[in-house]
C-alpha cells in the first residue's frame, strides 16, 4: 500500500479552535439554563464535553482508515439513513419535543439525530456514484435524483426545514462539479423551488417563519420574540461585547441561546470582533477543506472531501444567515459551536475523513512529483545514452 502523507495540521487547528471556541460559549450561554435545570451551571458544558471526546474518538477511527474503506458502506450508509428517517416518523422509540419528531431514543438515557448520519451517508454516497456513474445527460440524474428526493422528503416530514436545505444545497453543490451543462441547474430553481414554495405556504407555522422574517416587530410579542432578542443581544455587544459570561439575554430572554441561536450571545459577550474571529476560523476551515478536495488523487477523493466541506460550510451559512436575521428562522445547529451531541459527533468525523483525506492528498502530489522526476531523469539517461 502506498505511503500516505502527513494530515493537513492548518485544517487540524481550524477545527480545533473552533470546537474549543465552542465549548467555552457552550459553557457561557448555557450556564444559567442548566443552573436552573439541575442546580448546576456545568451541566450542558459536561455533556457538550462528553460528545466532544466521543467525538474526537469518532475523528480518529476516520482519520486512521484508509478511505477506500469507507468507500465501500456507501450504499449501506443511504439505507442505514432511509431505515432511521423512517423510525423517526413510525417507531416507538421516536422522540417529538416542540413539535418536530427528530430524535430517535435508545434505552433511557440516550438520543440521536439520523438526519445527521443521513447529511454525512448522502456525502459518501453521492461522492461514490457520481464517480462511478459520471452525470453528463439528463438521464444520468435517475439514480441521485432517485435518493435524493425521498430522502428530502423523509427529513422535510419531521419537521425539519432546515436540514432539508443542508441537504439540497450539498446535493446541488456536488452535482455541479459533474459534467452537466450548466443551463440544467438554472431550470431546477423553479423545479424545486415552486413545490418548496407551495409546501411552505400551506404549514401554517412556516408560512408565520415568513411573516415575521418580514416584519419581527409585528409579531415582537409571540413569533417575533426570538429573532427580535437576538438583535437585541448583537446591538448590546457592540464591537468588543459585554464581556464573557455577561450576557443578559440568556437570563431566559432569548430561546435556544445555547443552542442554535448560539451565535447572538457570541455577539452580545464579545462583540464585533468575537462574531469576526469565529467566522475567520471558519473561512479558514472550509479554505483548507476545499484546498483538499482540489488536490486529492483521484475523482471519489475530490467529490468527497469537497462534498464533506460543502456540507459543514451550507450548514454554517444557513445558521449565521438565520441568527443575524438574513434568513427566516430554522432550527438548524452551528457546526462545533452549537450544543447538541448528534450534530457535534457527525461534525468531529466529517473532520476526521478531512484529514484522512489529506493525508493522501500529500502523498498523491509528492508520489507524482516523485514519478514525473523519475520519468524526466530515465528518458534523460535513454537520450544520453542513446
Amino acid at each position: 500500500m502506498r505511503k500516505v502523507g502527513p494530515i493537513d495540521f492548518k485544517l487540524l487547528f481550524f477545527a480545533v479552535a473552533i470546537l474549543i471556541y465552542g465549548l467555552i460559549m457552550v459553557l457561557s450561554s448555557g450556564a444559567v439554563q442548566g443552573y436552573n435545570a439541575t442546580n448546576t451551571p456545568y451541566f450542558y458544558f459536561l455533556q457538550q464535553l462528553k460528545w466532544a471526546i466521543l467525538g474526537v474518538a469518532g475523528a480518529l477511527i476516520a482519520l486512521l482508515v484508509p478511505y477506500k474503506f469507507w468507500r465501500r458502506f456507501a450504499g449501506i450508509g443511504i439505507i442505514l439513513s432511509f431505515i432511521l428517517l423512517f423510525a423517526v416518523l413510525f417507531s416507538e422509540a421516536s422522540v417529538t419535543l416542540k413539535g418536530s419528531a427528530r430524535w430517535l431514543k435508545i434505552g433511557e438515557f440516550f438520543s440521536f439525530q439520523p438526519s445527521e448520519i443521513a447529511k454525512l451517508a448522502l456525502v459518501l454516497f453521492y461522492a461514490h456514484i457520481l464517480d462511478r456513474y459520471p452525470v453528463r445527460h439528463l438521464k444520468d440524474l435517475a439514480l441521485p435524483l432517485g435518493v435524493l428526493l425521498p430522502l428530502l422528503a423523509l427529513v422535510y416530514k419531521q419537521p425539519d426545514l432546515g436540514t432539508t436545505m443542508v441537504l439540497l444545497l450539498t446535493a446541488a453543490a456536488m452535482l455541479l462539479r459533474t459534467e452537466l451543462p450548466l443551463k440544467y441547474f438554472f431550470m431546477a430553481v423553479p423545479v424545486f423551488g415552486l413545490p418548496l414554495f407551495y409546501l411552505v405556504r400551506h404549514m401554517e407555522y412556516q408560512w408565520t417563519r415568513i411573516l415575521v422574517w418580514l416584519n419581527p416587530w409585528a409579531y415582537a410579542s409571540d413569533d417575533g420574540y426570538q429573532i427580535i432578542n437576538a438583535q437585541i443581544a448583537f446591538g448590546s455587544g457592540g464591537l468588543f461585547g459585554v464581556g464573557l459570561g455577561q450576557s443578559r439575554q440568556k437570563y431566559g430572554f432569548l430561546p435556544e441561546n445555547f443552542t442554535d441561536m448560539i451565535f447572538a450571545i457570541i455577539g452580545e459577550e464579545l462583540g464585533l470582533w468575537g462574531t469576526l474571529l469565529l467566522m475567520g476560523l471558519f473561512i479558514g476551515l472550509f479554505v483548507r477543506g476545499y484546498k483538499t478536495a482540489r488536490e486529492c488523487p483521484d475523482r471519489f477523493t475530490q467529490l468527497f472531501a469537497f462534498g464533506l466541506t460543502s456540507t459543514l460550510a451550507i450548514q454554517t451559512a444557513i445558521n449565521l444567515a438565520v441568527v443575524t436575521g438574513v434568513f427566516p428562522v430554522t432550527g438548524i445547529t452551528l457546526p462545533l459551536i452549537s450544543y447538541g451531541g448528534s450534530s457535534l459527533f457527525v461534525t468531529m468525523v466529517e473532520i476526521g475523513l478531512l484529514l484522512n483525506l489529506s493525508r493522501w492528498r500529500k502523498a498523491g502530489v509528492d508520489s507524482g512529483l516523485k514519478s514525473a522526476k523519475r520519468g524526466i531523469l530515465g528518458r534523460a539517461k535513454e537520450t544520453l545514452g542513446g
